[in-house]
């Protein structure tokens, strides 16, 4: 369970507490380059990104997947910004996407997938700050029509690691898009060193010091009834392809 706490990625935003803020949104696509152009192909990204994408609300981050049928494919993500803010992003510049398709697609394999991410700040932990290098994705596919079911399970999860690990750092992001491929809800841990997933899951045993002995096997079924399924990746940051310099701020409040 620990390695069940998924974008992205991900620099968090200051909550303005006096009025209500729009949600946040990151911007992921997945790009595959081609499997002889992958020096081309990453010398246009890092290229691209440092010119049109290093500061903010456009600013990009791209990742290296580590692990499962992706891996060896990049993420490239924006944000954090608003949907309002889409309006100005540099993809409405002929001369950006020319750049674009030139240095970056033209060197990529045609597949793609685009994906939209909704900052949940409520269920997140950015309590200091950090450098981006290594993230750990869990994935979940939410049942239909059990969207509240399941967030009461995250409200759960989300107490049990803020009382006994607020030291490590995450993110919870929600999919904007319906979509019928298991991703609809992210937890992204971030972490320095490998050793890290090499501790006692000691989640079951936290759960029960905080919501009461015998509770976790309730737990288990709730989270059971309210999903389909789940997935996890690796994601490494390269900083050498990315606008944005990895760097991410503690959120007021937390």
């Amino acid at each position: 369970m620990k390695r069940l706490i998924l974008a992205a990625l991900l620099i968090p935003f200051l909550i303005n507490g006096q009025e209500p803020t729009p949600s946040t949104i990151f911007t992921n696509v997945m790009l595959t380059a081609h499997p002889t152009k992958i020096a081309e192909f990453e010398a246009g990204l890092a290229a691209h990104n440092k010119k049109y994408h290093a500061d903010g609300p456009y600013q990009a981050s791209v990742f290296w997947i580590a692990s499962g049928k992706n891996s060896g494919k990049y993420i490239w993500s924006m944000g954090p910004n608003t949907w309002a803010s889409m309006d100005d992003a540099p993809a409405n510049d002929p001369e950006h996407t020319a750049d674009w398709n030139t240095n970056v697609v033209a060197h990529a394999m045609p597949d793609q997938e685009t994906t939209y991410w909704r900052s949940d700040m409520k269920h997140s932990n950015f309590s200091k700050d950090f450098s981006l290098k290594n993230l750990s994705i869990f994935m979940i596919d939410i049942k239909r029509f059990k969207q509240m079911e399941f967030e009461a399970v995250l409200d759960k999860v989300t107490k049990v690691y803020k009382e006994k690990d607020p030291e490590q750092q995450w993110g919870v992001y929600f999919n904007e898009m319906n979509n019928v491929d298991g991703k609809d809800f992210v937890w992204v841990n971030f972490f320095d060193k490998s050793a890290w997933l090499g501790k006692d899951d000691k989640f079951p045993q936290y759960f029960e010091e905080v919501h009461g002995e015998g509770s976790f096997p309730q737990f288990l079924k709730d989270f059971e009834a309210a999903t389909d399924g789940q997935q996890s990746e690796f994601w490494i940051f390269r900083g050498d392809l990315s606008g944005a310099n990895g760097e991410v701020q503690a959120v007021n409040g937390q």
